[in-house]
């Protein structure tokens, strides 16, 4: 009777702490609780007291053929549903707070409910919030768009709702998502950050083709004008219902957005040199070191700042499709990467500017660098005894360096050395595989962007008998062979944040690798990438999340997938100065939908 007792008083006290856990909160964080308290006025790196008006001119390299952002199909305008320009035209039920790791604040849900294991999300909507054509956002809403777009989305977005076992509405304004097997602990906070779409004016039969019809939605802005492929120009609602909600002060400052669609690089730069783009982005190090010198830069009408960020690096990187016979060979891959010369192309290219980039979280404490596996890391990949090279489990890998003379001879007979190991033998200045065919492939580039790169690999693998062609297309064919992968190798940058989690799936799984539409430009289809993706969405406490994502990194390192480039610390941009911006910067760097016009 007495342990029949304990048992009973143990239950209770369980879900006695189940139910205080699962109560409505005003925030919800990937690991720990939300920085922010319940009555925060505002995000810390905004200015609540930023002007209202004016209008702003972007400009993006390509074309676009649709403004549904949410589907396959298409070339679908930016600006609409945007990390770099703002969500303008959709609203999503949370917000997340650009100065911390993962953490969602209100937005079309005043409130979130989960439980200590995440096997369900609640989600109560604020009475206020109404889409563009004034009707209320409803549980009904919530539910059609997940459902619609669990079945017609892109593939990410429909493997994140495929998780829900159930949805269902609570009361007047709540929704409720119960989680199946497939569900992590991250998989609240991507709902939330998915768009509502309103039921009553969404077409679901032809949601997933491609139109330059704009979708309805409650976001602070709506398309005002199109010129397909040239032009998107956004107007700013005066009745956007959440323009004084704390997540959203000092945010959707600008009247009017356009969009600008230019074809190339340098267009677009002198576009912004003339005053008809108002901020540029700077990539070209030449060009942020000598090429501001026309009069509104002398003048002080341009000016250029330096943003530094505390986030991890990224991989910006040549990706080797594995899809592809000549690339099935892992010594192959990386006998190739080890091959592209960055100490030359740093030099003659860039100045000097760059650091080699060593990991997908170079200069974060998610990085395998420098570190060597630790206890918790070897468990996770004690199942897969050959995924980790000897080097990179003890923290110490690195590409190889050359002596950046451009004609470094021990560099070169490393990579040729490599490649002998691997069945490949010299006949006639042409290097042939194990199945007597030459090693060659072609690098596809979206324009002449990266071309400079692309000729310093080609200028050393063709010391060594290998034939590269370059091949640069159009933005729209570009498009459509990097989604059907119909390519040997790309130019691609990886991003990265802080807290990594679903997307990686999109871009390492196994399940990505013959879906179209993925960023698996790799075809990585291995067990064990996918146990340490696993292992980085199930992670609970800081310390198993690094262990996981470092687990990650080193598979990845190990699998020679990409030829690492490089990267640098700061993020350059340049703006005329009728443009502002707030004095803070937060965690993840500038925030363009944060600024205001002045003039």
């Amino acid at each position: 009777m007495r342990s029949f007792l304990l048992a009973i008083l143990c239950g209770l006290a369980e879900l006695v702490c189940s139910v205080a856990t699962a109560a409505p909160r005003h925030g919800i964080a990937m690991h720990g609780e939300p920085a922010l308290p319940a009555d925060f006025p505002h995000f810390p790196y905004v200015n609540p007291d930023a002007p209202k008006g004016g209008r702003i001119d972007y400009a993006v390299q390509g074309s676009f053929d649709s403004l549904n952002p949410l589907i396959v199909q298409g070339d679908a305008a930016r600006g609409l549903f945007d990390q770099a320009f703002g969500n303008t035209v959709f609203d999503t039920l949370l917000m997340r707070s650009r100065d911390e790791a993962f953490t969602l604040y209100p937005l079309l849900a005043e409130s979130v409910e989960t439980d200590e294991e995440r096997t369900f999300v609640e989600f109560t909507l604020d009475s206020r919030a109404r889409f563009s054509d004034g009707t209320p956002v409803t549980p009904e809403d919530v539910i059609f768009t997940m459902e619609l777009l669990r079945d017609k989305a892109r593939p990410l977005y429909q493997r994140w709702i495929k998780s829900v076992a159930t949805m269902e509405k609570v009361g007047d304004r709540g929704v409720r998502f119960t989680f199946g097997e497939t569900a992590d602990r991250e998989t609240p906070l991507l709902l939330a950050l998915l768009p509502i779409l309103p039921k009553h004016a969404t077409d679901a039969a032809t949601f997933d083709r491609s139109s330059l019809k704009p979708l309805v939605a409650s976001g602070p802005y709506l398309v005002d004008k199109v010129r397909p492929g040239e032009l998107v120009v956004l107007k700013r609602r005066p009745d956007y219902w959440a323009k004084d909600i704390p997540s959203k002060i000092g945010f959707d400052n600008y009247d009017e957005i356009r969009i600008n669609y230019i074809r190339d690089e340098n267009t677009m730069f002198e576009s912004f040199k003339k005053g008809m783009v108002d901020v540029y982005p700077e990539s070209d190090t030449a060009r942020w070191a000598s090429g501001y010198d026309f009069p509104a830069a002398t003048d002080g009408r341009v000016v250029k700042e330096a943003f530094r960020s505390r986030l991890p690096s990224g991989m910006y990187s040549f990706v080797m499709n594995t899809r592809r016979a000549v690339f099935r060979d892992r010594a192959v891959r990386a006998a190739l990467a080890g091959l592209f010369d960055f100490e030359w192309a740093n030099q003659n290219l860039f100045s000097n500017a760059y650091t080699r980039t060593k990991s997908f979280f170079d200069g974060s404490e998610l990085s395998s660098y420098g570190h060597p596996a630790s206890e918790a890391e070897r468990a996770l990949l004690a199942p897969f005894p050959d995924a980790v090279l000897p080097e990179v489990l003890a923290g110490t890998w690195a590409p190889p360096r050359s002596d950046g003379t451009g004609r470094d001879r021990a560099f070169l007979k490393k990579g040729f050395d490599a490649l002998k190991a691997a069945g490949y033998e010299m006949k006639d200045a042409v290097l042939y595989g194990p199945d007597g065919r030459p090693l060659t492939f072609e690098i596809l580039l979206n324009g002449k962007s990266g071309e400079a790169l692309g000729v310093a690999w080609q200028r050393t693998l063709e010391k060594l008998g290998i034939q590269v062609s370059i091949r640069s297309v159009d933005s729209a064919q570009y498009l459509q062979r990097q989604q059907t992968y119909d390519f040997d190798v790309i130019l691609q940058s990886y991003t990265a944040s802080l807290s990594p989690g679903g997307e990686q799936f999109g871009r390492w799984g196994s399940a990505a690798r013959d879906t179209e539409g993925t960023f698996n430009f790799a075809g990585v289809a291995d067990p064990a990438v996918d146990a340490m993706l696993d292992a980085v969405v199930k992670a609970r406490s800081r310390e198993d999340f690094i262990a996981a994502v470092r687990a990650l990194d080193r598979v990845l390192l190990s699998g020679s997938y990409v030829v690492p480039l490089y990267h640098q610390p700061e993020q350059w941009i340049a703006r005329w100065t009728h443009i502002r911006h707030p004095d803070a910067t937060p965690l993840y760097g500038y925030q363009l939908p944060t600024w205001w016009r002045a003039d």
